[in-house]
């Protein structure tokens, strides 16, 4: 397996861009699907937020200055697409954030590739509750292990209110487990 600087390396030659671009898309594929499937749920709608990703990253690879980590970098355009993505589908339909989360919730007892047990359906359906910041700081810390001086870079938040985000989000979560019982 390739490293990242090696990838980078070939990215920056036009006689190996296009092979080291597969192999960059192979590598990190399903971990950033995983990440922008549970920011927009859908599994149609993460595989349209992955491949906007990606071109995006074809587009502008020859400005990463390398100040982060390539999967950093890639992890931020993730992030940012999928919540470009939400806000525009919001705008389009209209819609509260309440309805938005009834129409998750409906959703993901229907949809084919959920096959959590009652547990972790309850979680779910507790995490689509929050508001869209505190999901996705929870989401980051909980299911990516992402430190928050990494997040710091990918969102563009201080560590102390990623922090506070993560600790809301817990609190409701915990809160929303207990009147489910």
């Amino acid at each position: 397996m390739k490293s990242d600087q090696q990838i980078l390396a070939e990215l920056k030659n036009e006689s190996t861009k296009q092979a080291a671009f597969r192999s960059l898309v192979s590598l990190y594929k399903e971990r950033l699907y995983w990440h922008v499937r549970k920011i927009v749920l859908s599994h149609e709608d993460a595989d349209d937020v992955l491949q906007n990703t990606f071109v995006k990253v074809w587009r502008n690879i020859d400005g990463f200055r390398e100040e982060s980590g390539l999967f950093t970098w890639l992890y931020r355009i993730a992030t940012n697409e999928s919540l470009t993505f939400l806000s525009q589908k919001k705008k389009r339909a209209f819609v509260t954030s309440e309805e938005t989360n009834d129409y998750i919730i409906e959703n993901l007892q229907t949809d084919p590739y959920f096959d959590g047990d009652d547990i972790q359906y309850r979680l779910q359906k507790a995490i689509a509750r929050l508001p869209d910041k505190q999901r996705l700081v929870f989401n980051m810390r909980y299911y990516d292990d992402i430190k928050y001086q990494d997040m710091e870079k990918i969102l563009e938040t201080s560590a102390g209110a990623l922090k506070a985000s993560y600790h809301h989000a817990v609190k409701k979560i915990e809160e929303y487990l207990k009147s489910e019982e």
